[in-house]
C-alpha cells in the first residue's frame, strides 16, 4: 500500500517531539544511569508533577500513609514542624487524625472499575509490539536476531508482519504503507490535528519503558542506535497501525488542565515537607555550629579561610579525594580515624568527560555524567609483551570456554544434552557457588591475582596522540590536562598538598546482577571511576602540568606524588595503584595499612545495616559479593538525603549515616564564584536525579521501580521484565530500597542541599542557570546556605531568588560581611535591612 502524504512530515514529527517532552530518558541496563524518571514533569512545581504523572502514567507521588506513622512514631518527623505545616494549609486537626486520610496504597494499581472495554485488544497489541521492539533491540543477548535490524525499526516490522500469525491482516495492517510518517497519517485520518499531541502522549506513555528507552537511545546515537536505527516515529507508528489492525480505538492524554489533585495528596505534602524539614533541620543546624566553632577554635590569618587548613609544617601524612557518592562518606570517616589522613569530595569522573575503551573491551563507554557530553577519547594501550601474553592466554581460554557454555546452555537443541553430559562437575560447582560463594569467590580471586591486571601492562592514551576516534580526540593537550587539574584543586578549595594524593574511584562487585551496573559510579554514566581517576592523576604528576600549576597559584611541591585508586563499594576494600619513588615506599606502606584497617569498620557498619553481624563485616561483604543468590549485595546509595558543599573540617565530626552526599569546596579561594556555578550546575543537578529516581521508586516501585528481583527476567541486555513479557521495568528494584516486604530502608525525601558560602555570592552563582533554579523553584529540591558571613546564620532559598533565614540575627553579627576574607569584593554592599530577601544585595 502507498498512500500520498497530504500534510507535511515536519508537522507529525514536531507534534511528537512535543508529546514526548513527558517521557524520561531510560538507559540500558548494563549502563545504569539513575534519573528522575518524571524528568519531563521538571518545568512545574512538584505537587503538579506528581498529579499530572499520575493521570498519564498511573504513578502515585507521595510516600504511603504507613510510611508517614513510621516516621512520626520513631521521631523522624518532628511533630512541632508538623503541625506547623498543616497549619500552613488550614488543617487543625492533630496529625493522627490526619493521617486517616492519607491515601494507605503502598503503590499504584488498576481498579476493576477502571477496565476499559478495549483493554483487551491493547494488551493484545501490547503482547505483539513489545515482543519485536525485545528482538529489534537487542544489544547482543540474543542468539537469533531480528531480520533487517539495519533498514530501522518500521521497515524491520514491515517485513516480518506478514510472518506473524499473531499480526491480524485487517486495517493498515493489510498493507502497511513505505513510511511511518505515512502510517501514522493513515491512522490519524479520522482525528483533528489538535488531538494528536494527546494521542501521542497516550500512546508513549502506555508504556514508557519502552519509549523511554527508544528515546534515550535515539539522542544518544551511538554504535547500537546506529547499527539497528529506532525513533519515536517507528514505534509509534507500528503502534498506531497494530491499534487500527485489532480495532482499538484511539484514546488522547487528558492534558494537564484536565488533571485534578486529589485532596488526599495536600496532606501527603504536608507530611513530606515536614519528614524533609526535620532531617534538614537537623544537619543544617550541625553544619552551622561547626562553621561557628572552627571560626572560634582557628582564628584565620588575613585572607585565609577558617576551614583552610594550617601551613606547609602541618601537611597531612595524605590526602584523598573519594567520589561525592553516600557510600564515601562512610568510608571517609573511618579513613580519617585511622592517621592524620585529609578526604575531600569530588565528582567520581574527577572532572574529565572522556570516552574510554579499556584493553580487552569490545566497545567504549561514556564515562562521564550524562548530563555531559564526552570530549576525548581515552584508550588503553599494552606497553609490555611478556605480561600481556600471559593475560590473554588466560582471557582467551576463559572467554572461549564461557562462550561455549553460554551457547550450548541458550542454544534449544543442546541445553539439555548440556546439563546431562556436563554431570556431577557442573552440578557440584553450581553447589559452590550457592553454599560456599565466599570460597569460590576467594579461589577466582586468587587465578586472577596470578595473571597480570590490565593496569600492569597498559597505559591509557592520555598524552594528546593528533588523531581522532570518530568526532573525539585521542588524549588531552597540554592546556587541557592544566585546565583539568588546575579545576579540581579549585572546585575542592586546595592550597596545599601533601607527599601523597590519591584520586579513589569507586565501583562495586556483585555475581549474577542485572543491576551491577546500578551500583557502580554515577557520575561515570554507571561505569567504574578508577579509570576516571588513573587520568587524573597520570595529568597530575605530569612535571610540565606541575609547572604550569605553579604559575596559576597552586604550589604544588616537588615531593608531592598523585595515585589513582578505587573503592570496592561493596566490599570496602580500597586499592591503590601507580608507581612511586623509593622515598615515597613507606608513606604507601602506611597509607595501605591503614586503609586495610579502615576498611574493617566501613565493613562493620555496612554489614549491621544490612542486618548482618557486624563483627564479621569484612567477611560477611565479601560472601555478598561472591554470592550469585544474593539480590541486596550492597544498599547502594539508598538513604541519600543531603548534599553538603563546603570544607570538610564541617562534617568530620558528623556521622551523617551514609546518606549525604558531600563535595569539598571553600568559598574563600573562588572568589569568582565559577567553582560554586560549577558545582550548582553539574554536581547537584545530577545528584538530584539520584535522589529522585531513589524517591519515585520507593514511593510506587510498581509505577518506577523494578519490583522483586525474584521475579525479574533480562531482556535483551536492555533491561527487566516482570514476568515473561510487557513493559521495560524502569527504576530501582525493592530489594534496594526495602528491608523487608514491609520495611522501606529508604526514607523517601526530596535532596536537601546545604552549602557553605556567602548568601549574594550562591545568588549571583544560580542567576546564569535558569535549569537549577526551575528545580529549585519547583521544589524538586532544596537549598539551604550556611553563611560564614554573617555569624553562621542560615537562609533557606524561596521561590524567585528569595532567601528566608531560618534563625533571627545575633547582636554580635556584624551588619557587613568583615575583612577581606569575607567577600570577594572589598566594596561589596553592607547586610541589606531585610534579611528575608538577601538577594535584593547585588552589586
Amino acid at each position: 500500500m502507498s498512500t500520498e502524504s497530504t500534510i507535511d512530515d515536519s508537522v507529525i514529527h514536531d507534534s511528537i517531539d512535543e508529546a514526548a517532552a513527558t517521557v524520561g530518558s531510560v538507559w540500558p541496563i548494563h549502563s545504569f544511569v539513575t534519573a528522575n524518571p518524571l524528568s519531563g514533569f521538571e518545568n512545574v512545581p512538584f505537587d503538579e508533577a506528581v498529579t499530572q504523572a499520575a493521570d498519564l502514567l498511573g504513578g502515585r507521588g507521595y510516600p504511603s500513609r504507613e510510611a508517614f506513622r513510621a516516621a512520626l512514631d520513631d521521631g523522624r518527623i518532628d511533630r512541632e514542624t508538623l503541625e506547623s505545616e498543616l497549619a500552613d494549609r488550614g488543617y487543625e486537626a492533630d496529625p493522627e487524625t490526619l493521617l486517616e486520610r492519607v491515601d494507605a496504597a503502598v503503590e499504584s494499581a488498576p481498579s476493576d472499575e477502571d477496565a476499559a472495554p478495549s483493554d483487551e485488544g491493547a494488551e493484545r497489541v501490547d503482547h505483539v509490539l513489545t515482543k519485536w521492539l525485545s528482538a529489534f533491540l537487542d544489544e547482543g543477548h540474543a542468539a537469533w536476531s531480528m531480520p533487517d535490524r539495519d533498514d530501522g525499526f518500521y521497515a524491520a516490522f514491515r517485513e516480518v508482519a506478514a510472518h506473524d500469525a499473531a499480526v491480524p491482516d485487517e486495517g493498515i495492517l493489510a498493507s502497511l504503507p513505505e513510511t511511518p510518517t505515512e502510517a501514522i497519517e493513515a491512522v490519524l485520518d479520522p482525528y483533528p490535528e489538535s488531538q494528536w499531541v494527546p494521542i501521542f502522549e497516550a500512546q508513549l506513555a502506555a508504556l514508557p519503558g519502552w519509549t523511554g528507552f527508544i528515546k534515550r537511545r535515539a539522542d544518544d546515537d551511538g554504535a547500537w542506535q546506529s547499527a539497528c536505527p529506532i525513533t519515536l516515529a517507528e514505534y509509534l507508528a507500528v503502534r498506531l497501525a497494530l491499534l487500527d489492525g485489532f480495532g482499538v480505538e484511539l484514546d488522547a492524554a487528558t492534558g494537564p488542565d484536565a488533571a485534578d489533585a486529589d485532596p488526599a495528596d495536600e496532606l501527603a505534602e504536608a507530611f513530606l515537607s515536614a519528614w524533609e524539614a526535620s532531617y534538614r533541620t537537623e544537619v543544617v543546624d550541625r553544619v552551622a555550629a561547626e562553621s561557628r566553632a572552627l571560626a572560634e577554635s582557628e582564628p584565620a590569618a588575613e585572607g585565609e579561610s577558617p576551614a583552610a587548613g594550617g601551613g606547609p609544617s602541618d601537611r597531612p601524612d595524605a590526602q584523598l579525594v573519594f567520589c561525592i557518592d553516600t557510600r564515601s562518606e562512610v568510608i571517609r570517616r573511618h579513613v580519617e580515624a585511622e592517621g592524620d589522613y585529609e578526604t575531600h569530595g569530588y565528582a567520581g569522573f574527577f572532572g574529565v568527560p572522556m570516552e574510554y575503551q579499556g584493553y580487552d573491551a569490545e566497545t567504549s563507554v561514556d564515562a562521564c555524567p550524562p548530563i555531559l557530553e564526552p570530549q576525548h577519547r581515552i584508550s588503553e594501550i599494552p606497553t609490555e609483551r611478556e605480561a600481556r601474553a600471559r593475560r590473554d592466554r588466560r582471557s582467551s581460554v576463559r572467554e572461549v570456554a564461557g562462550e561455549v557454555v553460554k551457547k550450548l546452555k541458550t542454544n534449544p537443541a543442546s541445553a539439555f544434552g548440556f546439563v546431562e553430559n556436563a554431570g556431577s562437575g557442573y552440578g557440584l560447582a553450581l553447589a559452590a557457588r550457592t553454599l560456599l560463594p565466599g570460597r569460590v569467590r576467594d579461589l577466582l580471586g586468587a587465578a586472577d591475582d596470578a595473571v597480570p591486571d590490565d593496569r600492569e601492562f597498559c597505559e591509557q592514551t592520555v598524552h594528546h596522540q593528533h588523531t581522532h576516534a570518530g568526532d573525539l580526540p585521542v588524549g588531552l593537550t597540554d592546556e587541557e590536562k592544566v585546565e583539568y587539574a588546575a579545576t579540581a584543586f579549585e572546585l575542592m578549595g586546595w592550597e596545599e598538598f601533601g607527599r601523597l594524593v590519591a584520586f579513589v574511584g569507586h565501583a562495586s562487585e556483585t555475581t549474577n546482577n542485572p543491576y551491577d551496573s546500578s551500583l557502580d559510579c554515577g557520575a561515570c554514566a554507571g561505569n567504574p571511576g578508577g579509570p576516571n581517576a588513573r587520568v587524573l592523576a597520570s595529568i597530575c604528576n605530569d612535571a610540565g602540568v606541575k609547572a604550569a600549576l605553579r604559575e596559576r597559584g597552586f604550589d604544588v611541591p616537588d615531593d608531592t606524588v598523585f595515585l589513582a585508586g578505587e573503592h570496592n563499594t561493596t566490599t570496602d576494600e580500597v586499592e591503590l595503584y601507580g608507581d612511586v619513588p623509593e622515598s615515597h615506599a613507606d608513606d604507601l606502606a602506611r597509607l595501605r595499612a591503614d586503609l586495610d584497617a579502615a576498611r574493617e569498620g566501613a565493613a562493620a557498619e555496612r554489614a549491621a545495616s544490612m542486618g548482618a553481624d557486624a563483627v564479621a563485616g569484612v567477611e560477611e561483604t565479601e560472601r555478598r559479593a561472591g554470592d550469585w543468590a544474593e539480590t541486596r549485595p550492597e544498599w547502594g546509595l539508598a538513604g541519600n538525603a543531603g548534599f553538603v558543599v563546603g570544607p570538610r573540617e564541617l562534617t568530620s565530626d558528623l556521622d551523617l549515616d551514609g546518606r549525604a552526599f558531600l563535595h569539598s569546596y571553600d568559598w574563600s579561594t573562588d572568589p569568582d564564584g565559577d567553582a560554586l556555578e560549577s558545582i550548582l550546575a553539574g554536581p547537584m543537578v545530577v545528584t538530584q536525579w539520584i535522589n529522585a529516581q531513589y524517591y519515585f521508586s520507593t514511593v510506587d516501585n510498581a509505577a518506577y521501580g523494578s519490583g522483586s528481583k525474584a521475579t525479574q527476567n533480562p531482556v535483551g541486555n536492555v533491561g527487566v521484565y516482570q514476568g515473561n513479557g510487557g513493559d521495560l521495568m524502569t527504576g530501582l528494584p525493592r530489594q534496594s530500597l526495602m528491608a523487608d516486604h514491609e520495611t522501606p530502608y529508604h526514607q523517601p525525601l526530596r535532596l536537601s542541599a546545604v552549602l557553605h558560602a556567602p548568601v549574594e555570592r550562591v545568588t549571583d552563582a544560580l542567576a546564569d542557570h535558569d535549569e537549577v533554579t526551575e528545580l529549585l523553584d519547583n521544589e524538586w529540591l532544596s537549598l539551604t546556605v550556611v553563611d560564614p558571613t554573617r555569624d553562621h546564620r542560615a537562609f533557606r532559598y524561596e521561590r524567585g531568588m528569595e532567601w528566608e533565614p531560618m534563625s533571627e540575627p545575633s547582636a554580635a553579627e556584624p551588619e557587613a560581611p568583615a575583612g577581606p576574607e569575607a567577600t570577594s569584593d572589598p566594596e561589596a554592599p553592607t547586610e541589606p535591612e531585610d534579611p528575608v530577601a538577601p538577594a535584593a544585595a547585588d552589586d
